[in-house]
């Protein structure tokens, strides 16, 4: 029996349960609570197979027999709709955001520091395009955000940004949603252009002013900013090694760090010997800490992180160079890792020490045979680097 809209409604007054024809393999299906589906029964792939539209009255009768039409084409063209539905709701990469979010999940998988690749993305890439369809990105919201970040003066974080641009659109044709990529013809010199080696390394007057400049624009550059530059400097440690410390890393008594392999950039865990000095400031960053299991928390809530981000340290430092308070020639905070190894190398500490403070791998077969940590010589040569530099960093306790 065929129905039209007046019978329909009055099968859902009476609420009799029931499946009733429309007609097209189109059924309206009423349950025992009296609730109206539709419902269209076909056969795909020799299957009989039954798949509902929706409910009524929120779809109406003329637009349930049209899904119902349009569904029987794609069963002629050896589509089976229930297959498709179940494989349309799996897939949710709609936007360049969800591409991203899928590709950061391949580079967990991948990548030792997968933090990095998501840094970059969320803070210089998402804010161009990453709400854009997948089929509306063009090469020219690449540039605008290649520009913009080249403009504010990062030329390798431009490169970087780069590189993951291509990467994440690879990731998209690989998965059969986009049918090019839109950075495939940008170079580095469309972005940062070609990096240079760092060489900068600041000698004793330049710290002496740097440091002087850090206590004199103590609100802008703050004091636990400070107590970083210092550790870094006198422990030649990374960046990365040092602000996401946490306490339980640290014995005291036996005056060491031990930092954990998974945040080790040579992929060893590392034992580092601690200046007197740096035992001090340690002890005052705890009591700034306040009760935080990183040495140096988050100032603000943070999905991505419980200690401070990767860019402060850098943001502070520019933000002094932009408002020309620092007038010593340009260097960044990585410059003070250089800086130690340059005072190491001035001090006298044969070599194979001095990379080893810096945890370097020694390469070819001395970094075979050499498993000796050198921890002694290593805890006499920066505890030389604290004595040097103590009166520059803390002049008046010097």
């Amino acid at each position: 029996m065929k129905l039209n809209d007046m019978q329909v409604k009055s099968l859902l007054r009476k609420g009799k349960p029931g499946r009733y024809a429309i007609g097209q393999g189109l059924y309206l299906r009423v349950s025992n609570e009296g609730t109206g589906f539709w419902v269209v029964r076909y056969t795909a792939n020799d299957r009989r197979r039954e798949i509902t539209l929706g409910t009524y009255p929120g779809l109406t009768l003329a637009n349930a027999a049209m899904k119902a039409a349009k569904l029987k084409a794609e069963v002629k063209e050896g589509i089976d709709p229930l297959v498709e539905r179940k494989r349309v709701d799996s897939v949710k990469i709609k936007i360049v955001d969800d591409l991203a979010a899928d590709w950061v999940k391949d580079c967990e998988k991948r990548l030792k520091y997968p933090n990095i690749p998501r840094r970059v993305y969320e803070k210089d890439l998402q804010p161009i395009f990453g709400e854009l369809p997948l089929d509306r990105i063009t090469p020219l919201d690449i540039r605008a955000a290649l520009d913009k970040i080249t403009d504010s003066g990062r030329p390798s974080i431009a490169n970087d940004a780069l590189m993951y641009c291509k990467q994440i659109f690879r990731h998209g044709i690989r998965l059969g949603l986009m049918p090019s990529n839109p950075a495939d013809a940008f170079t580095v010199q469309h972005a940062g252009g070609a990096e240079k080696s760092r060489s900068r390394a600041l000698s004793v007057a330049e710290l002496t002013e740097v440091f002087a400049c850090f206590r004199d624009n103590i609100g802008q550059f703050k004091r636990e900013n400070y107590l970083a530059a210092a550790l870094l400097l006198i422990l030649g440690v990374r960046k990365g090694e040092l602000i996401a410390a946490k306490w339980i890393e640290f014995d005291f008594d036996a005056a060491e760090w031990n930092v954990p392999i998974e945040r080790s950039k040579t992929g060893v865990a590392l034992k580092v010997p601690l200046p007197t000095v740096a035992v001090d400031w340690l002890q005052e960053l705890r009591i700034r800490a306040s009760g935080s299991a990183y040495v140096f928390p988050t100032r603000r809530s943070s999905k991505n992180y419980g200690h401070i981000s990767p860019d402060t340290l850098n943001a502070a430092l520019k933000k002094l160079f932009d408002d020309k308070k620092l007038t010593v020639d340009h260097f960044t905070i990585h410059d003070l890792r250089r800086t130690c190894r340059s005072l190491l190398a001035g001090a006298g500490i044969p070599s194979h020490v001095a990379e080893r403070c810096l945890n370097h791998k020694v390469k070819g077969m001395e970094g075979i045979y050499d498993r000796y940590d050198y921890l002694d010589e290593r805890r006499e040569a920066l505890q030389e680097i604290a004595d040097l530099l103590r009166p520059v960093i803390d002049p008046v306790k010097a």
